[in-house]
């Protein structure tokens, strides 16, 4: 049987190349969106067109009731669940932390933080050998933004991606006996529409002087890196923070 992989946030940039790459690897996967059905639809008809499995879930992943739906969606449209690519995350308009709105600083923690953990917590209880699942593979999305700290931009966002790497080490730890491997990739700037929500549509390209390799990364690139990580040939990886930043 074809392995069964929910990719949240799975609708445009790196989560709906993730999903076109695992799909074209001969994954069933359920995508979740939060608000662009027409994207994730999109999507989904280019899996099913091609050949695949694919179904979308509208679903807010820092809602303890989305997710429950989404997985369940997945179990029962797809069949047994073996792979998490938690992707879904936001940003906000880029500004110094002291003039960031609560609600702002809020949201991010609960779609970046929260979110990641509801989605790998359920993975888990689906997954895992010793609660009678067939165990499989979690992918966490984070970013390079802990390396550098993102002063003056995004410091409540870099500080979120830093949750997202120590959850990856511990929780690769926790279920390491129960058939799961964790693991996360962690893109530099990549030339996506989260650029737009920052206030600076084009910033992967005017910022691309930063970078070692001169210019931003692509989804598809970040997709080959989840793509591995999901596979067998990275069948003794867990725990580890893959950077795919162009050398930044």
């Amino acid at each position: 049987m074809s392995p069964v992989t929910i990719v949240t946030g799975g609708s445009r940039g790196i989560g709906a190349a993730a999903v076109r790459r695992l799909a074209a690897d001969g994954h069933a996967v359920c995508l979740s969106f939060r608000e662009n059905s027409d994207a994730a639809e999109k999507v989904v008809r280019e899996v099913v067109d091609a050949g695949g499995r694919c179904v979308a879930v509208r679903a807010d992943v820092s809602r303890e009731d989305d997710t429950e739906v989404l997985f369940r969606t997945a179990r029962e449209e797809l069949g047994q669940i073996t792979g998490l690519v938690a992707n879904a995350g936001v940003t906000s308009p880029m500004m110094p932390l002291a003039d960031q709105p609560v609600s702002q600083l809020r949201h991010v923690i609960e779609v970046n933080v929260l979110g990641a953990l509801l989605s790998a917590r359920r993975a888990v209880q689906s997954m895992s050998t010793a609660r009678g699942g067939n165990g499989g593979s979690i992918v966490f999305i984070s970013s390079s933004a802990p390396i550098h700290g993102g002063p003056g931009e995004y410091v409540h966002y870099a500080a979120s991606k830093g949750a997202v790497d120590v959850l990856t080490v511990g929780l690769a730890k926790e279920v390491a006996k129960e058939g799961i491997r964790v693991n996360t990739v962690a893109p530099g700037m990549v030339d996506t529409e989260i650029h737009v929500v920052s206030g600076d549509p084009e910033r992967a390209w005017n910022v691309a002087g930063r970078i070692p390799m001169a210019r931003p990364g692509d989804p598809a690139e970040i997709a080959n890196a989840v793509s591995w990580l999901m596979s067998e040939q990275a069948s003794y990886a867990t725990g580890a923070v893959f950077r795919i930043a162009g050398g930044l």
